[in-house]
């Protein structure tokens, strides 16, 4: 194991070498699929390619979807099939540089400071080949296409894959998920590319379309610098590890530079009418809160934003947007904006979130002080957006699968999902490893048992095809980040949020050295907390925060296969926190001879 490293204290030369808005937005590059009888077809090619990242700094090697930053959007019509034919066209060495280091003591956090600063690159990292696999996230597929993280891809070999697309009008995304080092390939530049289902319903509304459609996908980056201390334009995975714990914890990337689009701070100018944007928050662990602001620094008008759909489809009706627009890791935003009493006007999308970058900038927009004359018709929201909402009652779906997904403390070893079951309370002084025990409003203790945990453990979630099932997270985490929990080929409801005093849990050492866990008192709960209106749509990813217990409900497609479920913090994912799980027809688990 290599020695820690302690970087001196820093200073922001290197934060202020880039001026905020001086570079137009991008917007991604269409896909063109070509029909082909009753499917499409499109060639989707990975390949190497120098991108200015800002107007300041000098080209950056990225990896890319078809030589875009992010990859092109590909838009699709329900239930018409898309076969995609990813092409690994890769090639030269990895395009990201990985360091680990302690914090600096300074007054400047060691992860917001760009550049190595003398902690030495993982020669691990900068061997890895280009050894890459696409996920469609979000979409209600079977296993053979949902992208296996062990069943990467090396350069010249290519991923074939057919989506149904059948499911509601809504924005997914695209993105690398190879096993073990997708904190890193997601880092390269397969970070991110949308695709968005139409349908009709959808079509009905008169949202705004066209050039008033616009996605924007958000990440962090940090950047490396030369021996003057100025930026490079090279990726650099930069993180720090805890002192003096039980095994090697390194807390997860976040980077000083917010990009849209693949562009650092840039600039959107807009007519005075509404535009809606598709917005993906595609970094590691920072959640963004995206606060709009006018020239005086003020917070605009409540009205102005209004969301419109969440993850996997449209709301019931508008939603008015609070102070901020809050997106945790992989989740989307569909808001609408109306810039009609700003004309003229220059506005900020800043972000207030409690880890965020040393610099609140993220996209302005500035507004003409007149619509153009090409600009289309500009329709107030209609009150109902999706008649075919339901909203799901836990009640009335039968048969209902009940799963509960703990999340361990990440001190003082890293953290961990347990897969549990419920049990009868054991006899015996507690705590005992593996033992949950928690005491509901109504009273009532619970006992629960870890089944499984790493992602060697036998699969113990069999879950059928069109299945009903309830999905409870429950963070034993001290204050920090929300975990965004993520079950692939499963669509669902938020349908509580719970507050819980999670001090009686505690970790204990086995025999062999290795850490375990349990109560020692049954954890209570607290109070209820509040599913705002804006999560109460289809969703696919569910922030789980600390000291909560979540409950989600949703359904299975028809689809079967071997599936995902993590912690889309990539670190969190390439670090223990994902397990699989098997979906089968309900004909053929009722012949399973290990169940039955």
């Amino acid at each position: 194991m290599r020695p820690p490293f302690r970087p001196p204290p820093g200073d922001d030369r290197a934060l202020r070498q880039l001026t905020p808005y001086v570079e137009a937005l991008t917007i991604p590059p269409r896909a063109m699929p070509v029909a082909d009888g009753d499917v499409d077809r499109l060639t989707v090619r990975m390949r190497t390619a120098q991108i200015r990242l800002h107007p300041a700094l000098p080209p950056t090697t990225l990896w890319t979807y078809d030589g875009s930053f992010p990859g092109p959007t590909i838009e699709v019509r329900r239930n018409r099939a898309l076969h995609v034919d990813w092409v690994n066209e890769l090639s030269g060495p990895f395009p990201v540089t990985a360091v680990e280091s302690l914090d600096n003591k300074g007054d400047i956090r060691e992860w917001d400071l760009p550049g190595r600063r003398g902690a030495p690159a993982i020669p691990e990292v900068a061997a890895l080949p280009p050894w890459v696999v696409v996920h469609l996230h979000g979409l209600l597929t079977g296993g053979g296409n949902d992208g296996w993280p062990e069943n990467a891809i090396g350069p010249g070999d290519r991923q074939l894959t057919r989506y149904t697309n059948d499911q509601p009008a809504c924005a997914l995304w695209y993105h690398d998920h190879a096993m073990h080092i997708s904190r890193l390939t997601t880092m390269t530049g397969l970070t991110a590319g949308m695709y968005l289902i139409r349908d009709d319903e959808e079509d009905a509304l008169g949202l705004p379309s066209g050039d008033r459609e616009i996605p924007l996908l958000l990440c962090d980056r940090t950047l490396d610098t030369d021996a003057t201390g100025a930026l490079t334009g090279d990726l650099l995975h930069k993180v720090t590890v805890y002192e003096d714990y039980a095994e090697k914890i390194t807390r997860s990337f976040t980077g000083p530079f917010t990009l849209v689009n693949g562009r650092i701070w840039p600039y959107l100018e807009v007519d005075p009418v509404r535009y809606r944007f598709r917005v993906l928050n595609a970094a590691s662990i920072r959640p963004y809160h995206l606060v709009l602001l006018d020239e005086k620094d003020d917070i605009v008008a409540d009205g102005t934003i209004q969301h419109v759909g969440s993850d996997a489809g449209l709301l019931p009706g508008p939603v008015a947007a609070g102070e901020a627009v809050v997106l945790t890791p992989a989740e989307r935003g569909d808001v609408v904006i109306d810039f009609s009493a700003h004309a003229g006007r220059t506005l900020r999308w800043v972000d207030d979130s409690p880890i965020g970058a040393p610099d609140e900038h993220v996209l302005q927009f500035r507004v003409r002080a007149a619509a153009s004359s090409t600009t289309a018709v500009d329709r107030p929201l209609p009150p109902v957006l999706s008649t075919s909402f339901r909203s799901v009652d836990d009640t009335a779906v039968t048969p209902l699968t009940e799963r509960l997904v703990c999340i361990t403390p990440a001190f003082p070893i890293t953290a961990r999902m347990w897969e549990m079951v419920p049990v009868e309370a054991p006899r015996g002084p507690m705590p005992m490893d593996g033992i949950i025990q928690f005491e509901n409003a109504e009273g009532v203790v619970q006992t629960w048992q870890r089944v499984a945990e790493g992602w060697n453990d036998p699969v113990t979630f069999l879950s059928e095809a069109n299945g009903w099932e309830s999905w409870t997270y429950l963070s034993l985490e001290g204050p920090g980040a929300p975990h965004p929990m993520h079950v692939h080929a499963f669509t669902f409801q938020v349908r509580s949020r719970q507050h819980i005093d999670v001090k009686g849990f505690e970790y204990l050492q086995r025999a062999d050295g290795t850490f375990g866990g349990g109560t020692v008192a049954p954890l209570r709960w607290d109070s209820h907390g509040v599913v705002p209106p804006e999560e109460r749509g289809w969703k696919d990813v569910v922030a789980v925060g600390s000291g909560q217990l979540v409950s989600v409900t949703g359904r299975f497609g028809p689809s079967s296969g071997r599936f995902l479920h993590h912690c889309h913090v990539y670190e969190h994912e390439d670090h223990k926190m994902m397990r699989p799980f098997t979906v089968l027809p309900a004909a053929v688990s009722a012949l399973d001879p290990h169940q039955h």
